[in-house]
């Protein structure tokens, strides 16, 4: 964006662009803004807009903690500084938060996440509480049912809508928190102050003590800083949101089923939308395919002869809410990958540690990455223990202790449940599930602890 052009109308709802940052006392817990270079108005049509002259290339805006992506990660990590009095900034290179995605299955670690940053009650509300999992063929014979609570009377599983979430974990942060259309085209380290500085696409320059990189799994974050590409893991996903205009049928359970060389599942996430998900071997990624006609005519080829109630949930299944992706993820080795931390400069979430979703762990880490990175921080900046750098360090190990087995686990859980091989898949059905599978160990990962912020 030139420095002589008007920028384009902001889209905030809540939340706009804060061309003027406030300065943050942390004594008194107030904040103190500069005059304003934006000129606001309000229409009662479309909401809250602000016009905002674009910034000269020469100028460089000043920010203590800027986090990019508003994402799970990005903006727990925003909740969770703001909770402990600590402001920050998050960019977000689309227009809007992200309208796209399905669901996500949260377990209790997610939602003692959820419960510190003072969202949990406010989604519960809106979501069914999953009492427990059955497991089928694809013929519909039932292998294996679990009732989680006989297992681990804590436990708490619901599938959350990711809209939803992202929508509520933002509206929970102070207003111009979160700066749209602001994608990130270059980051570098001023040599001069120490501090990190960032380009973006429309020219905008931002300088800040603290950089924390949530920008999902192609970050840009993580390349800069040394990270290798996530690895494709051999199997592809397809998932669906599906709508039930008179209401859902199912029992509030996770249904799997399994096939040779593919899986199925889906759980009821209201009274109206159940997620569904189908993985499957596959050699290579292959191209893109976005077009939700292709995907849904994938999705149903794939499971022509699977059970019919698996068949409707897809059938019913509205165009923008079915996606197709390869599963990847990132073993981080110790010494071979590049430390959690470069500088002032950290990640957290998938752009650190992206795992395939065999576990249903990668929002839940996310989530807990965001209080314990939090805590962290917290404890350097405003009670003097130790440097920021020290903070980072200490988030990265414990951290690190935590999420390296998890990504590993799912890897191998996944290359298990996609086995393709004719005996080895009627030797499962037939005795591993029925007989030796137990679903308390494959829980024991949801345990989390954590104290208040």
């Amino acid at each position: 964006m030139s420095s002589k052009t008007l920028s384009s109308l902001f889209h905030g709802n809540k939340f706009l662009p804060p061309y003027s940052t406030p300065s943050f006392n942390h004594k008194r817990s107030t904040y103190t803004y500069p005059p304003n270079k934006f000129v606001p108005y309000y229409n009662p049509q479309i909401g809250n807009k602000i016009l905002c002259l674009s910034k000269s290339n020469s100028d460089t805006r000043k920010e203590d903690i800027v986090i990019v992506g508003a994402g799970i990660a990005g903006l727990a990590t925003a909740l969770a500084l703001h909770r402990v009095g600590i402001p920050s900034l998050v960019l977000e290179q689309s227009e809007t938060l992200r309208k796209g995605g399905t669901s996500l299955t949260l377990f209790k670690n997610g939602w003692k996440v959820l419960d510190i940053l003072g969202v949990g009650n406010e989604l519960r509300t809106q979501f069914l509480q999953i009492q427990g999992l059955s497991i089928k063929t694809d013929e519909g014979k039932e292998l294996r049912s679990f009732e989680f609570k006989d297992v681990d009377p804590s436990q708490e599983v619901r599938a959350v809508e990711r809209r939803v979430l992202l929508q509520t974990l933002a509206d929970a942060l102070p207003p111009n928190s979160v700066q749209y259309s602001s994608k990130l085209a270059k980051i570098e380290t001023d040599q001069g102050t120490g501090e990190t500085r960032l380009e973006l696409t429309n020219g905008a320059k931002l300088s800040a003590k603290i950089i924390i990189g949530c920008d999902g799994i192609r970050s840009q974050i993580a390349q800069w800083m040394g990270f290798p590409e996530p690895k494709y893991s051999g199997h592809c996903a397809i998932r669906g949101l599906a709508v039930y205009s008179e209401g859902q049928p199912h029992q509030p359970r996770v249904s799997y089923i399994y096939g040779r060389g593919i899986r199925a599942g889906f759980v009821p996430v209201s009274q109206n939308k159940v997620y569904w998900f189908i993985c499957y071997n596959r050699s290579s990624p292959g191209p893109k395919v976005s077009n939700p006609l292709e995907v849904k005519k994938e999705a149903l080829d794939l499971v022509k002869n699977w059970p019919s109630e698996l068949l409707t949930t897809i059938d019913l299944t509205p165009d923008d809410k079915i996606s197709r992706a390869a599963l990847e993820d990132r073993w981080l080795w110790p010494a071979l990958t590049p430390p959690v931390s470069k500088g002032g400069v950290v990640l957290a979430g998938d752009a650190w540690h992206p795992m395939t979703p065999n576990l249903g762990q990668g929002g839940c880490c996310a989530l807990e990455d965001a209080i314990v990175l939090a805590k962290k921080l917290s404890s350097a900046m405003k009670h003097g223990q130790g440097s920021v750098e020290d903070a980072m360090r200490s988030y990265g190990d414990e951290r690190w202790a935590r999420v390296f087995p998890l990504t590993i686990r799912a890897n191998l859980v996944g290359g298990l449940l996609q086995w393709d091989n004719p005996v080895v898949c009627a030797v499962r059905n037939g005795f591993v599930i029925p007989k030796v599978v137990q679903i308390g160990p494959l829980l024991e990962h949801t345990n989390f602890v954590s104290e208040p912020l």
